[in-house]
């Protein structure tokens, strides 16, 4: 498939540029996977839609002030996003200055302490903190939440609280699961209740997620790579549901992408892995039945993912049908709950 297959013109006015006064209030477009009918709904009603015995799974990654700015030691600014955090000194990193810092080069962050480019990555830099002081508290002390490019203004201290899940708990992304943003405790209380099971898994999302897909072939776009981490706990919750034939419910394409990496080969199995996972339409899905996902960028891997699990015309007409019905968009925006297309 062509990358032009996945455009679609979207009105600026649709792109959510701060979350609604409560995370449950956001709206909710529900396509059934297997009459691909269209409802709209609120988000509150989602207890509505499960059933007793059914798993949600979510991503429990919490997202870190990945950005940093500062000058290198020939005085010319520098802006750092850590993709990665490698170990309590050491990061891999998108680079912005006007002209790439060469190997071996100082940088100052933050005018507070220094850093080394130690190696490259393909475009991403190899980083080496020069404190004793551990990477992810320098991040929280000095750094800045990384809010997606096409939200236009600065990090406000109402995002540090609403661009984080309320179940965040792994430190290492640099962008939220954003389905998971809609849910509040009184939204998880509710589901428990119907005798609704919930697990979770990590999988550190990285600044790629923005990324367009800029080859004209699909095939031909190469995915970075990301970290996640499934419990044995949650690989028995999943293998019970399945047994008793309740549906495995994805919160979020980063869950859906950490389970399948998972059972890409042989079985299913818990631990840690590295995944660069590329779901395009053809994709055989063998754990999750349902998804709960935010709208996605034109021309995105994640609009390929979602086009694969409920079918690509299903979703170029919910697509069609949330724009002309004024859906808000992208991570601060309203909600879909996909059924798998048989």
């Amino acid at each position: 498939m062509r990358t032009q297959d996945f455009d679609f013109n979207l009105p600026d006015k649709l792109i959510a540029q701060h979350p609604t006064n409560q995370r449950s209030a956001s709206r909710l477009l529900h396509l059934n996977g297997k009459t691909e009918q269209l409802n709209d709904r609120l988000f509150v009603d989602l207890p509505d839609l499960l059933s007793a015995g059914d798993l949600l799974v979510f991503n429990d990654t919490r997202v870190i002030k990945a950005r940093l700015f500062g000058e290198k030691s020939t005085g010319g600014g520098v802006e750092i996003l850590v993709e990665r955090v490698l170990d309590p000194h050491h990061v891999l990193a998108h680079i912005r200055a006007s002209r790439a810092p060469k190997i071996n080069s100082k940088l100052n962050l933050a005018n507070a302490f220094d850093a080394e480019i130690i190696g490259r990555e393909d475009d991403l830099f190899q980083v080496k903190f020069l404190s004793k002081t551990p990477v992810l508290d320098l991040l929280e002390q000095y750094g800045a939440l990384p809010l997606p490019p096409y939200i236009t203004h600065t990090a406000e201290a109402e995002d540090e609280e609403r661009y984080q899940t309320v179940y965040a708990k792994h430190a290492g992304a640099v962008a939220a699961p954003t389905a998971g943003l809609h849910f509040d405790e009184a939204m998880l209380n509710k589901i428990k209740t119907k005798n609704v099971n919930i697990a979770y898994v990590t999988l550190h999302v990285g600044a790629g997620t923005f990324q367009p897909v800029r080859v004209d072939n699909i095939q031909d776009h190469k995915m970075h790579s990301e970290i996640y981490h499934i419990s044995a706990e949650t690989v028995a919750m999943i293998e019970a549901t399945k047994m008793k034939g309740g549906n495995i419910i994805a919160v979020g394409t980063t869950s859906l992408r950490a389970l399948e990496s998972a059972a890409l080969h042989d079985a299913f199995k818990h631990g840690q892995g590295e995944t660069n996972i590329f779901i395009t339409p053809g994709f055989n899905f063998k754990i999750v039945d349902k998804l709960i996902t935010n709208f996605h960028l034109p021309k995105s891997t994640l609009l390929m993912l979602v086009s694969a699990f409920a079918g690509f015309e299903p979703i170029k007409n919910a697509y069609a049908h949330a724009i002309q019905q004024q859906y808000r968009f992208f991570s601060y925006g309203d909600a879909m709950l996909l059924g798998r297309a048989d």
